[in-house]
């Protein structure tokens, strides 16, 4: 039986800058232009909408009266408000950031790992031994910090591989990197600084705390941290080992400078260390946590090196912070599984990690090799950075033309990224033009093709 007018329900989530009217403008918006609000779809009267938000009816008709000026949304008398159709199409001349799925095939985004590289023979082992060793607790109310054992064994692991100083009682537990940077942003006073060029992801998440980023320029040598003294932010997120998405790691003397902002100031250092494992030219790269864990928050995650579904990560935090992180956390909410936390520790001790990273490492230094050596074959005139480490490249491309080679190569059903879409809006220095190129995603029997369907579209 159709649903009744007084009873549409419709989630949104109003978040970011701006009263209620504004948020609710630009959640409607948003679930219009991702097709999950179709054209047609009735929306709830003013009243209905207005009590399942908690905002007052009068917002709710605002904000509905504006959309229908814009033409997002049409409103006629015994008909309700209703998703406009000309909603179903992109405006002329918009340009897709994303191919349909339907049309993609070669998958070239960049920050996912192999999917088949997933070792799943030696995961399970790892659960099973984990499971059958558990003991009764652990399948009781959760500990919000995350299980002992895992714990345990990031300490020992962070330890040895990334030059972390820990102790299980700083470690926090959480559903990745995304879930602690909205912990800490909860937490932590804004502004934020961040790098000008980064995840847009990451600062709707700060922009979603009531927080204004700051951005800071980026060169060969990192981000430009000597600029923070000139800003009011107490807080900065970078991401020192390899710098996301450009490539290069922050300059040792600019890393010294960082802490000793951050011990000047009293300020805080949130420090992404997103692929720090994955180094290809020579040792890893330290985490910047080691010269200063009273100032830096040191945040990893299984997201690069296993796999993003599994929803595991972790916080390495100053003992200030850990008390209130705890609080936002809640003891009552989201938490990574129980079993795949166990799974993870007997993972790191068993020695199965290891080797599944030295594994890794060796195929994606073969992949690099085998986009550089295409790249120099058959798109000369395209220069390759950022390849020290991580499972991405950056293809610095001639001014102005990154538009239509990111055009073009959707249009071949090549999924990508153009550089400028990770630039701050509010960043100081001009774009650059580019593509940031992911050469983990693909399985392996397609990515000589991938290749080449990429140097096709570049040429």
């Amino acid at each position: 039986m159709p649903e009744r007018e007084d009873q549409l329900t419709l989630h949104l989530d109003l978040t970011g800058e701006g009263g209620r009217r504004i948020q609710l403008m630009r959640a409607l918006r948003d679930a219009i232009r991702s097709g999950r609000l179709a054209p047609d779809t009735r929306l709830p009267p003013y009243r209905v909408l207005a009590g399942d938000l908690g905002v007052a009816k009068n917002t709710v008709a605002g904000a509905y009266a504006e959309l229908v000026a814009e033409g997002w949304l049409t409103a006629q008398q015994g008909s309700g408000t209703r998703v406009a159709q000309r909603t179903t199409a992109p405006e002329p001349g918009a340009v897709r950031s994303r191919p349909e799925p339907d049309r993609i095939r070669h998958d070239l985004r960049p920050s996912s790992p192999t999917a088949a590289a997933f070792p799943r023979t030696a995961w399970l082992a790892s659960a099973r031994r984990a499971l059958t060793a558990a003991p009764n607790d652990a399948f009781g109310v959760a500990d919000p910090r995350g299980r002992p054992e895992l714990r345990a064994a990031l300490v020992d692991h962070l330890a040895r591989a990334r030059g972390v100083r820990a102790d299980a009682g700083r470690i926090v537990v959480c559903a990745g990197f995304g879930h602690a940077l909205q912990l800490l942003a909860d937490v932590l006073p804004g502004p934020v600084a961040v790098e000008a060029y980064g995840l847009g992801f990451h600062r709707d998440v700060v922009h979603g705390a009531g927080h204004r980023t700051v951005p800071i320029p980026i060169d060969a040598d990192g981000a430009q941290v000597g600029e923070l003294a000139a800003t009011d932010v107490t807080t900065v997120l970078l991401t020192p080992a390899h710098q996301y998405p450009t490539g290069g790691p922050l300059h040792a003397r600019r890393r010294t400078a960082v802490v000793d902002w951050a011990r000047s100031t009293g300020g805080w250092i949130l420090e992404d260390d997103y692929d720090g494992e994955f180094r290809y030219d020579r040792q890893p790269i330290g985490a910047l946590q080691g010269l200063d864990p009273e100032h830096v928050v040191y945040l990893g995650s299984t997201s690069k090196s296993l796999s993003p579904a599994l929803r595991l990560g972790w916080m390495v935090l100053p003992a200030a912070l850990v008390d209130d992180v705890l609080a936002a956390k809640g003891t009552r909410e989201i938490w990574t599984g129980v079993t795949d936390q166990l799974t993870l520790a007997d993972f790191l001790r068993s020695g199965a990690y290891s080797r599944h990273l030295r594994r890794a490492r060796l195929s994606y230094q073969r992949r690099r090799a085998a986009l550089v050596a295409a790249l120099a074959d058959r798109a000369p005139h395209v220069r390759v950075s950022g390849i020290a480490a991580g499972l991405h490249a950056v293809l610095e491309l001639p001014d102005d033309t990154e538009e239509a080679t990111v055009r073009a190569a959707r249009s071949a059903g090549v999924a990508l990224d153009g550089l400028r879409d990770y630039r701050h809006p509010d960043a100081s220095t001009p774009p650059r033009d580019g593509l940031v190129i992911g050469y983990g995603t693909p399985p392996g029997h397609a990515f000589p093709a991938a290749l080449g369907a990429l140097c096709a579209a570049i040429r």
